[in-house]
């Protein structure tokens, strides 16, 4: 392994030190690039530490391990959010990777062929830019009509720790992707009265199938053609009405293979059960509860938005064009659409998982890096 690069004089800057970042960097090193990560939490992976304590990953440990170094042997399958974030962290040691914590890249600007990346401590210049930010640090947060009449504690989930607070009291849960589903059922079994609005429904698949993570499938059918990969989908989501029976969910007018589903029947056994209460979309907050798309009211305590993130791209400004989803133009996997040395990991979520792209993006991007200043 190479001696580790330190951080005096950059060629290249990354942005975030997340599982992209790191990732990155460690790429960069072996290719001998000066750089420097910046981080604006306390240490590497912060925004892992601060998930909700009962995060587990939908993703298989083999395949979210980020390049040289597998999550440890006595990690579970599916690891759960402190042990991921403890491996961030040994990760970053491991590698003496360059970063530098509590320094987030405020503004970003490109002037005579370089990039003008601002600290809080001054400005760094480097021939390259990679922007590894992922989504954590942008929580797509809508204001919800009445809600400043609502009177109760409504925040997003990316403000969740915990259930203890919400024990005993009514909460609405905005939004059936996987944080919200298992931030509902999370809350109904530590004594909430939950009910979860679902507005365009979702596709549910098992989280393993004949034992293995369904994570791994979709990335072993990968190159089929997309209309075998339909069909498989399909035959997945009958296994799993056989295995449980019909979702209790709506099924979504988008196809299983053009959004994320949702892994798991934490949120289905908990509807099932009556621990938690299905609604449509929310229409408006009330004082002391919310209106739904059928006319209903209901009261409510709380509520919590898990109405997702998108791609945190503030630096940069206007720099770079987004597509429908909020992520920055490539002309590949990784390389800007809009600007020279340029570079994005962290910003692909499929099926395959987040984590497993990071592996695959992390080295194409540090080639580039290489490439581009002739190493």
């Amino acid at each position: 392994m190479r001696p580790a690069v330190t951080d005096a004089e950059p060629e290249a800057v990354i942005v975030g030190a997340g599982p992209a970042g790191l990732a990155t960097s460690r790429e960069l090193q072996r290719r001998g690039v000066r750089h420097v990560v910046l981080e604006r939490g306390a240490a590497p992976g912060q925004s892992w530490a601060d998930y909700y304590e009962g995060l587990t990953l939908h993703t298989g440990k083999h395949l979210s391990a980020l390049p040289g170094l597998p999550l440890p042997r006595e990690v579970p399958l599916f690891p759960s959010r402190a042990e991921f974030a403890a491996y961030l962290g040994d990760y970053a040691a491991r590698f003496a990777l360059p970063v530098r914590p509590r320094s987030p890249a405020t503004a970003v600007r490109r002037e005579r062929g370089r990039w003008m990346v601002e600290t809080p401590a001054g400005t760094l210049v480097a021939r390259a830019l990679v922007v590894a930010t992922g989504i954590a640090a942008n929580p797509r947060r809508p204001t919800l009509p009445g809600e400043a009449s609502f009177g109760g504690d409504v925040r997003h989930s990316v403000a969740y720790q915990r259930p203890d607070a919400y024990v005993g009291r009514r909460v609405l849960v905005v939004g059936a992707g996987n944080s919200g589903a298992e931030i509902a059922a999370e809350l109904a079994a530590a004594g909430a009265a939950v009910t979860i609005a679902v507005r365009s429904g979702a596709h549910v698949v098992p989280r393993t199938l004949f034992g293995v993570p369904v994570q791994y499938w979709s990335v072993l059918l990968q190159p089929l053609p997309r209309r075998a990969r339909d069909v498989v989908a399909a035959a997945v989501g009958r296994v799993g009405e056989l295995r449980r029976g019909p979702s209790p969910l709506p099924r979504p007018a988008y196809g299983p293979l053009d959004a994320i589903p949702l892994i798991g029947f934490h949120l289905v056994d908990a509807i099932r059960s009556g621990r938690v209460a299905l609604a449509g979309a929310v229409t408006a907050l009330l004082p002391g509860g919310a209106r739904f798309a059928d006319g209903t009211e209901r009261p409510f305590d709380a509520v919590i938005l898990a109405t997702g993130f998108t791609a945190a791209l503030q630096p940069l400004g206007g720099l770079v064009t987004t597509d429908a989803r909020g992520f920055a133009r490539r002309t590949d996997r990784v390389t800007s659409a809009d600007q020279p040395a340029l570079w994005f990991v962290g910003h692909r979520y499929d099926a395959s998982g987040a984590l497993f792209n990071i592996g695959r993006d992390a080295p194409l991007a540090a080639a580039g890096v290489a490439a581009t200043i002739g190493r």
